[in-house]
């Protein structure tokens, strides 16, 4: 975007939320205009009709997840949007982050949390790498997988699963994506643009094994040669074969358990 003061879109289904938020951000220095819708649905419709510098999004609309809706929007985005998140449940922080996030408010915030992030947002236009503020990167530490509940990113949206209900993870050859296996559930593809280390970044737990594997290695009963033996409810997998190359990381983290 070119034009040095922004064009915002706020997108929250509480009437007085979003008029208390439009009336704060309005008078900010760094805003050209302000405009609101209340769902998704909405929401797109106003960016199918023009882009926006920044986007102030409620994590849960009524029509879907904030979190899917930017998924959705920036597979048509070519400039250089931010977007910030807020809400009142902080399990959402680690995956907004992932999803690229400017930044990420927990209600109740002041007008004064509004002004930080446009004073970010100011800076931000003038630099090209900006680090995470502290009190940021300190939430996204409070809420790393010890906890044991993580959200992944499948083709029909969010998922929030515990690092039990995971048995594994294999790549679809033919459908060019991962999969990801679970206990007593349908199996879940993975967004296309999935990576391995993404998948691995969700928990330590999780192992890769060769190019079209990763198991959660709190399932690992044992290795059989080139085989990963699964406990069950996944010992029916019998094709987990180890890759030479991820052999000894993945002995090392068995045999540390």
């Amino acid at each position: 975007m070119t034009s040095q003061k922004a064009k915002i879109l706020l997108v929250d289904d509480h009437t007085l939320i979003l008029q208390g938020i439009k009336h704060v951000v309005s008078q900010m220095p760094e805003i050209e205009k302000v405009y609101t819708a209340s769902s998704g649905a909405e929401a797109m419709l106003l960016i199918d009709m023009q882009p926006f510098d920044i986007y102030l999004l409620d994590v849960e609309l009524p029509d879907t997840l904030g979190l899917n809706l930017l998924s959705e929007i920036r597979e048509d985005i070519l400039w250089d949007m931010k977007v910030v998140f807020y809400t009142s449940y902080d399990k959402y922080l680690l995956q907004a982050l992932r999803e690229s996030a400017f930044d990420f408010l927990l209600k109740p915030f002041e007008a004064e949390d509004l002004k930080v992030i446009m004073d970010r947002y100011r800076k931000a236009m003038t630099s090209t790498s900006l680090p995470l503020l502290p009190s940021f990167a300190s939430s996204i530490s409070a809420l790393m997988p010890q906890q044991g509940m993580f959200m992944i990113s499948t083709v029909t949206g969010f998922k929030l699963l515990r690092l039990e209900e995971i048995g594994f993870f294999e790549y679809l050859k033919d459908k060019r994506q991962w999969q990801v296996v679970l206990f007593n559930q349908t199996c879940l593809n993975l967004k296309r643009n999935t990576k391995a280390e993404d998948i691995i970044s969700y928990s330590q737990a999780f192992v890769q094994i060769s190019q079209s594997a990763i198991v959660n290695v709190n399932y690992l009963a044992m290795i059989d040669g080139k085989c990963c033996q699964l406990y069950p409810p996944f010992h029916d997998k019998n094709d987990l074969i180890i890759s030479r190359s991820y052999l000894k990381e993945l002995q090392e983290r068995f045999f540390v358990l």
